[in-house]
């Protein structure tokens, strides 16, 4: 039998960041919130790097962070070709930071509840309802398997990159040709690197179809993963361990304590992300930068959008699709320029031999585009930083080589 719950305004799908600051924007708002997490413990596992843009924190009112978040600042960046050859990026102050995710979604969660959002563990979202073709709340299970269903007047879908519920509420789903799939670890025992530098593997035989990284604490441990677009992250991962010019040196020593494993999706934005009553964000909807696969500012970003929209709709009494239309294109506004940019470089990076690879980080450090991006510190909207530094002669010099190198590789 199922049982009918109180009916808040919106439910949250997904206790992640996206979705508990979502939530926190709309109870600003004096709307009446639930989420649904089916782990018993927020940022629990964990299924990101935590490597953000120090900007982009402070942007979305999140910087400075409490004591215990903040795991590392950055403000280097060195690149690695598959032989070897080392391109350096240092900026001219730290621009990047690493966080510790679980805490850091428990953070987003705690001022979710301070602003009066409540929160439902341990209980998975099974399906929609829907009443004509408007989505009307949700059906959800808890762990000791009873049943109830939520009526709501707007859900929320924060749900990350399993994206089951899209194609229940009209929407295209992710698209499986743009999806890598990551192995993330906590190692210990890395030696002979720079403790304010993020390291960067390239090469087929170590991370096709996207790279290889390493992420240092002060105190020798360190986050490494990578993702790849065919085969066992698992096996490319000691790869790279035991193969890699630089990073077998690196990680000689290195024992890996803990593992997770999940996708990304590299595809850009799916074509829609709304629907009557329904709002998709964050993974789900692949509000995901295509060159590195960070999707928690995008994510972010666009559930700040939603929480507005839906606001509104909610005071108006009117949560149509023709009513949340303009969350599509608030989110166009804010991510199509710089998402089409990335998806370009992401296909030139992909279109590379490692031969290629290897040329062009030892060309662009003779070109001088280190000392043109050196002032940088904006990584997340990567086309506007792009356009940027644009005007100045090493970065038209390395366009130009770079378009050589694309129509020479095809």
């Amino acid at each position: 039998m199922t049982a009918q719950q109180s009916q808040p305004d919106v439910v949250v799908i997904g206790g992640g960041p996206v979705g508990s600051y979502g939530a926190l924007h709309l109870a600003k708002k004096g709307v009446s919130v639930t989420v649904y997490e089916e782990h018993p413990e927020i940022g629990v596992p964990s299924h990101c790097a935590g490597h953000i843009s120090i900007r982009s924190l402070r942007s979305m009112g999140l910087y400075p962070l409490p004591d215990g978040i903040i795991e590392n600042n950055f403000s280097v960046a060195n690149f690695y070709s598959p032989q070897g050859t080392k391109f350096s990026l240092h900026l001219a102050c730290p621009v990047t930071t690493a966080i510790n995710r679980a805490k850091f979604d428990q953070y987003l969660a705690a001022q979710a509840k301070d602003a009066g959002v409540e929160f439902k563990m341990s209980t998975r979202v099974e399906s929609l309802l829907k009443q004509n073709g408007c989505v009307k709340g949700i059906s959800v299970k808890g762990a000791d398997g009873s049943k109830a269903d939520v009526n709501s007047k707007v859900v929320f879908d924060a749900e990350g990159i399993s994206s089951r519920l899209l194609r229940q509420a009209g929407l295209r789903t992710l698209n499986p040709r743009g999806l890598v799939y990551a192995v993330e670890t906590e190692i210990e025992g890395v030696q002979d690197i720079e403790m304010d530098a993020v390291e960067v593997y390239f090469g087929k035989n170590i991370a096709p179809g996207f790279y290889g990284w390493l992420i240092p604490r002060p105190d020798g441990s360190a986050k490494l993963g990578l993702a790849t677009n065919r085969g066992d992250p698992r096996a490319y991962l000691k790869r790279l361990m035991t193969k890699h010019l630089v990073a077998s040196k690196q990680l000689a020593r290195a024992k890996i304590l803990t593992a997770g494993y999940h996708a990304i999706s590299l595809a850009g934005p799916i074509g829609r992300v709304y629907a009557g009553g329904f709002m998709a964000m964050g993974d789900c909807a692949s509000q995901v930068k295509p060159t590195t696969g960070g999707g928690v500012i995008f994510g972010l970003t666009c559930a700040r959008e939603a929480a507005k929209i839906a606001a509104q709709t909610i005071q108006n009494g009117d949560v149509s699709a023709n009513a949340l239309q303009p969350y599509q294109k608030r989110c166009d506004e804010l991510l199509n320029f710089d998402i089409r940019t990335m998806l370009r470089l992401r296909r030139f990076i992909n279109s590379l031999s490692d031969e290629k690879l290897d040329e062009m980080l030892r060309v662009v450090g003779k070109f001088g585009v280190d000392k043109a991006l050196s002032g940088v510190d904006e990584i997340d909207y990567q086309g506007k930083m792009l356009m940027s530094v644009a005007g100045k002669p090493s970065m038209w010099a390395a366009l130009a080589y770079f378009g050589l190198l694309y129509l020479g590789s095809h």
